[in-house]
């Protein structure tokens, strides 16, 4: 106001141009003609009166702008407010329905400012919008519920986990024994069902069970975490590192539930968890009935009309809780789960793997790829596939008598006649693979016709071991009998015994 009073002691007392007042006091030509306009539509002069101060003054010069005696109609701003949350909502559409029932109504720019205006009333940490059927925001509430166990007559504290739909608030919570990855997947899976629906996006903290590294631009997510979220079609945001507002329905979930149900339930005395929990749900109907303050209808009302026609629909398998670790392959081709070895691919020796487990399967991947699986088991024995083995390891982990005999009858039926009588006179495994051994080194190197001529010539001399069909190769008596036969002498002589002699 002083400059606007020099402007009028110039320009009324002393008769200086606007073009002298503007570059003696630093103003705009435009300015200087503005306010020597609105002094003359106030009709003042100067001196100006007395009594007059700056106030008064500016109220002279700058009038307020007269509302009109007939205002336009104005719309139910709770109801734009709730419409906003669905999706595809913007203020232009609504307001062009605006201008459908009201012709003359509000101009959209005067919509807009009306509507901000208006919202400004609302709790100021209100400043997100959320579209229906998007977000769901999840966390835990930092108090705990004593659970006395009739068996220990022990005292044991249940974790309160909260879950709140982002547009109509509608609530979950239930009683947990802990804050692991499975109490952490196991009640989202109750979430999505009490929800009806799948939210497109869970909105969580950066606890361990979801986040297996917290960042503010590439957080990691726990892959059991996201193998759920994959079952469900959903998407898991953690929310920002010390950035509590990026989940600030969550914490007004956990302030709710803290205020309208445990602080109700803190004198009662709860011997199971399946006991809290029933007491919860009965608060939680409640809770989610009662009327907004300053917006229509409940949370189960703006669920019903709003958030659930939006959700996605709930998978028609139902989720199988899976963990997924990294174990490394031993040299034996061999690794541990739970105490319990089970084995691998040999060609995976010394490498690492990833274990897919269930409650009754172990897949094994690789690269992203499944080589292998094993029935899940809750004993100490190892649990090998044959198939995972290499032919060397195989052969000696399942040899039996069996395959020895069925490999000795390709060679002939001599030859397959005295391994079996070598492998009865065996009482112990590895002994019958020596001799195994030793009768398919003697094909290599003798070929198989020889092999069983042999042991047709140890047949008839009675031989049960290999050393004497060896020595057979060796000096050739296989040929000699192959070519003369049995050599009898063809005279009849009282020194010459003949062949009955000597059996």
């Amino acid at each position: 106001m002083r400059q606007i009073r020099q402007v009028l002691r110039l320009a009324f007392n002393d008769k200086v141009s606007r073009r002298v007042i503007s570059a003696s006091l630093c103003l705009h030509r435009d300015t200087v003609r503005d306010y020597l306009v609105r002094a003359a539509a106030a009709k003042l002069s100067w001196p100006l009166p007395p009594d007059l101060d700056d106030a008064a003054l500016e109220d002279l010069l700058f009038p307020p702008v007269s509302q009109r005696s007939i205002r336009k109609p104005q719309p139910d701003w709770a109801t734009v407010h709730v419409e906003l949350k669905k999706k595809g909502a913007t203020l232009q559409a609504l307001h062009a329905e605006y201008l459908e029932e009201y012709p003359d109504g509000l101009a959209y720019s005067r919509y807009c400012d009306a509507y901000r205006k208006w919202a400004k009333h609302l709790k100021r940490y209100m400043r997100q919008t959320y579209i229906a059927g998007e977000k769901a925001l999840v966390d835990f509430a930092g108090p705990t519920m004593p659970i006395y166990l009739p068996e220990t007559r022990k005292e044991r504290r249940a974790q309160i986990f909260v879950g709140v739909l982002g547009a109509s608030n509608y609530t979950f919570a239930e009683a947990l024994w802990s804050q692991k990855l499975p109490d952490w997947i196991a009640t989202h899976t109750r979430m999505f069902e009490f929800f009806g629906g799948v939210p497109a996006v869970v909105v969580c903290d950066n606890l361990k069970a979801g986040v297996s590294k917290a960042s503010r631009t590439e957080p990691e997510i726990h892959a059991t975490y996201q193998n759920m979220a994959a079952h469900y079609a959903t998407m898991i945001i953690p929310a920002r590192p010390r950035k509590p507002q990026d989940k600030a329905k969550a914490e007004n979930g956990v302030l709710v539930v803290e205020r309208w149900i445990l602080f109700r339930l803190r004198k009662r005395v709860f011997t199971s968890l399946d006991e809290l929990n029933a007491a919860i749900r009965e608060l939680l109907i409640e809770l989610n009935n009662r009327p907004f303050q300053k917006l229509p209808g409940s949370r189960r009302s703006q669920y019903e009309s709003i958030d659930r026609p939006a959700l996605k629909p709930l998978p028609i398998q139902h989720y199988e809780y899976t963990e997924f670790r990294k174990v490394r392959v031993g040299q034996d081709g061999l690794f541990e789960l739970d105490g319990c070895p089970y084995s691998a691919p040999w060609a995976l020796c010394r490498q690492e793997v990833e274990l897919r487990v269930t409650a009754a399967t172990v897949e094994i991947l690789h690269r992203g790829r499944r080589v292998g699986s094993h029935e899940r088991s809750r004993g100490s024995q190892p649990v090998i596939d044959p198939q995972h083995l290499s032919p060397e390891h195989r052969y000696v982990g399942f040899w039996a008598p069996d395959i020895e005999l069925k490999w000795a009858a390709d060679i002939g039926e001599y030859a397959r006649s005295f391994l079996k009588k070598v492998l009865e006179q065996v009482k112990r495994k590895d002994l019958g693979m020596r001799a195994a051994g030793a009768m398919k080194r003697l094909e290599k190197d003798y070929g198989a016709e020889r092999l069983n001529t042999a042991c047709a010539r140890a047949l008839e001399i009675d031989a049960d071991s290999m050393s004497s069909v060896r020595s057979i190769l060796r000096a050739g008596l296989d040929k000699k009998g192959a070519e003369s036969g049995i050599q009898e002498a063809a005279f009849d002589h009282v020194n010459v015994r003949g062949p009955g002699y000597y059996h």
